[in-house]
């Protein structure tokens, strides 16, 4: 069997489920794991053959897509943001959505320096690593309920080679601080009501934690009145609040944070697919 045969074979399989578009980019992932080739190689090796071992490697990974599973999760990486990063179970697999937060914050805060970042439910440590890179010379903590999750994130942080402090701690309990100690804080909170599982792909119910999607269909904003109590103690006047949202509940949240009388400026943006996604908020003098 040549390189191309078995490749070939293993978008036919994808296909049906996932789609050609995805099964070819699917495929693309596995060879460049598994062979580590890139479209070049794979275009100058097509009609070289291909051992039973590298075949077999191929079927099981193939097998493992057609249950489900992330091929994030089956090779434990992703590229995000410009960057490789571990992924686990533990974490859910960060989401162009939330480069595009990030972009947001880098874009708004362009030139200013020693900023003082908090993230909040940092998963992987995505948002907190990039921040720490496309900011100028920022100081950025990033804290999280689960210690498996925080595990992967200082994982991903020490072989980045990027400088946040992480700790565990869970911000429905978290005391606030003394006095405002952060000229940003930014979120990427459980935001889909249980009513939503129905619409969701099956490999993100059987295979993403839990605890990081979902909350209740009767308090669907828990975590960002959470998240918005500890910031007007722990913003300084004038900072401001960054979340990604749920579409359903933009309009609701932004004016709750309106009429409280803490906030100004809040603003809910649009993602690339022109859903209701970003919200931001400036903590008021």
């Amino acid at each position: 069997m040549t390189l191309k045969e078995c490749l070939d074979g293993a978008v036919a399989a994808l296909a049906a489920q996932y789609g050609d578009g995805e099964a070819r980019w699917l495929v693309r992932i596995v060879i460049e794991h598994v062979k580590g080739y890139s479209p070049v190689d794979v275009a100058l090796k097509r009609d070289e053959p291909v051992s039973d071992f590298v075949s077999g490697q191929i079927d099981a990974v193939v097998r493992r897509l057609l249950d489900g599973e992330p091929v994030q999760y089956i090779f434990g990486d992703t590229y995000w943001h410009g960057m490789e990063l571990k992924v686990t179970p533990d974490v859910l697999i960060p989401r162009p959505e939330t480069a595009e937060l990030v972009d947001m914050i880098a874009n708004d805060n362009r030139g200013r320096k020693d900023l003082r970042v908090l993230d909040i439910g940092t998963g992987s440590g995505c948002i907190a690593i990039a921040l720490s890179r496309w900011l100028d010379f920022p100081r950025v903590t990033a804290i999280d309920v689960s210690l498996p999750a925080l595990k992967v994130a200082m994982e991903n942080a020490a072989c980045l080679k990027a400088d946040v402090t992480f700790l565990h701690e869970d911000i429905l309990s978290v005391l606030p601080p003394a006095r405002p100690q952060f000229d940003i804080i930014v979120s990427n909170p459980p935001y889909i009501v249980e009513s939503e599982r129905d619409e969701m792909e099956k490999n993100v119910l059987d295979h993403e934690p839990r605890g990081a999607l979902f909350v209740p269909d009767d308090d669907p904003l828990k975590f960002y009145h959470a998240i918005a109590r500890y910031a007007t103690a722990a913003l300084v006047a004038g900072g401001r609040l960054y979340f990604e949202l749920n579409p359903l509940f933009a309009d609701r949240l932004k004016n709750e944070l309106e009429d409280s009388g803490e906030w100004e400026n809040v603003i809910v943006s649009l993602d690339m697919q022109r859903r209701q996604r970003f919200l931001t908020a400036t903590r008021r003098s």
